[in-house]
């Protein structure tokens, strides 16, 4: 496996990826994931296997100087390649990347029904912080998890 950051013509297999995770109304809609990747506060790594894309994941950041917080959009992976450690290691890449632009906090929404996220979440050091209901299409509660990084605890 292969992991790099993301270049605008890698799009089209990215959004592939989207539509093989997520049906609709779960699935980002073109517009905003190309809005939040195209940002110059966000940092998108990708997997890939033979030039074939299997995975990425986005993460941006905002605030100020000293206060920079962290949002982890989302990892995604195609099922055949669940469960191999790529999951994890764009969580350990997109982390890296926050801490480099100063990034000291993270947090994520995370479906309360998607076990195998949060095992890798929680493995990983966040903790549950709250739960928001109707946070997701069709009355779907999500879990609010975040987690403090400093030089050093990131991979």
């Amino acid at each position: 496996m292969r992991y790099r950051l993301y270049s605008p013509e890698d799009f089209p297999a990215l959004y592939a990826i989207e539509e093989a995770c997520f049906e609709p109304p779960f699935r980002f809609s073109r517009r905003y994931l190309r809005s939040i990747i195209q940002s110059a506060q966000s940092a998108t790594w990708l997997a890939e296997i033979r030039e074939n894309l299997s995975g990425f994941s986005v993460i941006e950041w905002s605030g100020h100087a000293n206060a920079l917080v962290a949002y982890l959009q989302t990892i995604e992976v195609l099922p055949e390649f669940r469960m191999h450690g790529v999951g994890r290691e764009l969580l350990n890449r997109s982390q890296a990347s926050a801490l480099a632009a100063g990034v000291r906090h993270i947090w994520l929404h995370v479906d309360e029904f998607n076990t195998s996220a949060i095992r890798l979440y929680e493995s990983d050091g966040y903790v549950r912080q709250a739960r928001k209901e109707n946070y997701y299409p069709h009355g779907r509660a999500a879990l609010v998890l975040s987690k403090a990084i400093q030089p050093g605890t990131v991979s």
